[in-house]
């Protein structure tokens, strides 16, 4: 790096040191926090929401907003991950591993100060690296085509061998449901639709927010639900700022390991298409396969949360690489970037590099700036935060169910998102209840439109070749690497049971249903993708047929495998907690009482509204459901039912549903905008 380019740098940090760039830049961090808090809400919303802001700001100003704002979303997002085990977005489910399991054993402020620091620790690196590497970058870049990318995400999905604890089959098999779901709609090469069963709400494919929060958020909730206690338990020590402190200790302790999963999320961030969804699952098993101890690992290790939140903020320096040096975004949020650049007259290319490196560095400087802010406000914070986890469930389930289906209702802003919310909660319930890890599931969805996109390019262009190409090789045999273990002790368990022919008395469960059931549904979704044309064939037959060989081997090592309880129990991931000491037909029925709840909520919502249905629902679930009085029921309704309308509302503008009373009173409608 030369003179010049250090004496713009320096000029660049001067620009952004002036109060006014600095208050918007920290608006943009507040914004940020804010929407990261708020499940099922991203980057890409707030992105969409504070370009249109920045049509009369000039070009440092306006990305220090958007990347004030961009920058400590992944920050804030685990804050829900670790209290509730609900992603902020699926670029925190990695968290959700250990860090809920730590809340759960009252450590939330250790929790909360690991995950902020790594996650400063990790944009800074990002950041160094960004302004290190922009000018030296290009010609490797321009070397890495979609057999590579292919590649690279192959290796992302083969890691839920490892990342899903005693049962690498069953989350191998949900990985390949994920990538079948992720096939649903019309995008299929030559436009044939594909598993839409004739709705048109799924010409479109599921939409990721409302299928993301009934896998993960619902089932927590219900669980809540069922238990009735508080997310830390009523032993737990109390959160206090030292308790926070020592989360701080942990990453220096570990500063290795950190400083190793901030480049690997910074390098994986510059490649375009490797996501969040990606990246924090590859540094969560790479810790788990580098580190000591790594049996630990699912069961509230500090580890678990250091290495995902360091990757995670660091891949934010590694998405700008692409996106200024080549005009290639590396994902969604950085494609709203590359129009607000284009709005504000920047061309990504050479010419970020000479004529607006002052820009450039701006932006670098953005970012270094809101990772810091970010860091110390949500420091500052995470002592109240983390009494959320104290806060009683009759008081809570009603304000985040209300929230999450504001969230979920996001999607498509169609009925059909609050049905899939409903469904996939059910299904995420079950799978949690029997030890089938979720986040597999949501990783193969993630991914699995990429997957098909860079499967297709590569076979178009090179054939069946692409797989002999030098780097390709070296990611499958990472492959290999990722699933060689896990599968060697399912293998030899297997056959050391069969060749001792142990005869054992199967309790006959609702898992030696379940398995047998999701066979079924495989080979039914395989029998009508094989009438599809071929090129629409391509990815969903390869992962209905990985499926169903995983499902198939699973359920041979359900009926001959050697039963390890304990390792069950221990695994977290699944979101199996620990054995319940009530009948299982009260666990039943609290939990169907949950789910009523909910679809009684979306017939009222169809009644009388969105907003007047939420402030019925909390009154009526609280009074009913837990015995709460009349006057603090109705209190907490209108307080949810006031900040969701000024919230999504007023500052959001979200589309409300149409309902009966609506219909019935049209002037009504037009004056409140939301029956």
């Amino acid at each position: 790096m030369n003179a010049d380019m250090l004496t713009m740098a320096g000029h660049a940090l001067a620009m952004m040191l002036e109060p006014m760039r600095l208050l918007i830049l920290f608006v943009g961090v507040l914004i940020g926090l804010a929407i990261g808090v708020l499940p099922g809400l991203n980057g890409i919303v707030g992105m969409a929401l504070l370009i249109p802001f920045t049509y009369a700001m000039d070009a440092p100003s306006s990305f220090a907003l958007l990347l004030g704002m961009a920058a400590v979303i992944t920050s804030s997002d685990f804050i829900t991950a670790i209290l509730f085990g609900v992603p902020g977005h699926v670029g925190a489910a990695a968290t959700v591993i250990d860090g809920h399991a730590m809340a759960r054993k009252g450590e939330a402020g250790r929790a909360f100060g690991a995950g902020f620091a790594a996650s400063l620790v990790g944009g800074l690196v990002g950041a160094l690296v960004l302004f290190l590497s922009i000018p030296v970058l290009r010609p490797v870049l321009l070397a890495v085509g979609s057999p590579e990318l292919l590649g690279f995400t192959i290796f992302g999905m083969s890691m839920v061998a490892t990342l899903s604890g005693k049962a690498p089959l069953k989350g191998l098999t949900a990985a390949a449901f994920g990538t079948m779901l992720a096939m649903v709609g019309d995008k299929a090469p030559g436009g044939a639709l594909r598993w839409t069963f004739s709705t048109e709400y799924l010409y479109e494919g599921l939409p990721l927010i409302p299928f993301t929060l009934g896998i993960f958020a619902l089932p927590e909730l219900a669980e809540l639900a069922v238990k009735r206690e508080t997310i830390a338990r009523g032993d737990a020590s109390d959160i206090t700022l030292s308790s926070q402190w020592e989360g701080v200790r942990d990453v220096g302790r570990n500063w290795w390991l950190v400083v190793r999963c901030s480049l690997l999320g910074t390098g994986l961030g510059a490649i375009p298409g490797i996501g969040s969804a990606v990246i924090d699952w590859i540094a969560y098993g790479y810790a788990q396969r580098s580190e000591k101890n790594p049996e630990t690992f699912g069961t509230g290790d500090v580890r678990g949360v250091i290495a995902p939140e360091a990757s995670n903020n660091a891949k934010e320096g590694g998405h700008l690489v692409p996106t200024l040096a080549f005009g290639v975004p590396a994902g969604a949020s950085m494609a709203l970037l590359l129009g607000a650049m284009l709005i504000h007259g920047l061309t990504p290319g050479p010419e970020m590099l000479t004529k607006h490196l002052d820009v450039t560095y701006a932006i670098v400087w953005s970012l270094t700036l809101a990772h810091v802010i970010g860091a110390v406000i949500c420091l500052l914070g995470s002592r109240w935060l983390a009494k959320v986890a104290r806060i009683p469930p009759e008081i809570l389930l009603p304000i985040v169910m209300c929230l999450v289906l504001v969230a979920a209702y996001q999607g498509t802003h169609d009925w059909g998102d609050l049905y899939t919310l409903v469904f996939f909660g059910v299904v995420g319930w079950i799978m949690k209840r029997l030890n089938w890890p979720r986040p597999p599931l949501v990783l193969g969805f993630v991914v699995g439109e990429t997957f098909e996109r860079y499967l297709f390019i590569s076979t178009q262009l090179y054939g069946w070749q692409w797989m002999l190409r030098p780097a390709v090789i070296v990611i499958l045999m990472g492959v290999v690497w990722a699933l060689f273990a896990p599968m060697k002790r399912i293998v030899l368990s297997v056959v050391s049971e069969m060749r001792q022919a142990r005869r054992q008395k199967r309790q006959i469960t609702a898992a030696s249903f379940f398995t047998p059931a999701v066979l079924l549904t495989i080979g039914g979704a395989l029998f009508m993708a094989l009438q599809w044309p071929r090129p629409a064939q391509l990815v969903p037959v390869t992962a209905c047929i990985l499926a169903l060989v995983m499902c198939s081997l699973n359920f041979v090592n359900e009926l001959f495998g050697a039963s390890d309880r304990t390792s069950e129990q221990q695994d977290t991931m699944a979101g199996h907690m620990e054995s319940d000491l009530m009948p299982l037909r009260q666990i039943r029925i609290r939990a169907g009482g949950f789910y009523l709840w909910i679809v009684g909520f979306i017939g009222g919502v169809a009644v009388v509204g969105f907003l007047p249905a939420m402030v019925l629902f909390v009154c009526a679930n609280m009074t009913l459901a837990y015995g709460k009085s009349l006057r603090t029921s109705a209190l907490s309704g209108l307080g949810v039912g006031c900040f969701c309308w000024v919230v999504f509302h007023l500052l959001l503008h979200v589309i409300w549903p149409e309902s009966l009373l609506g219909d019935l009173f049209p002037a009504a409608r037009a004056a409140t905008g939301f029956i």
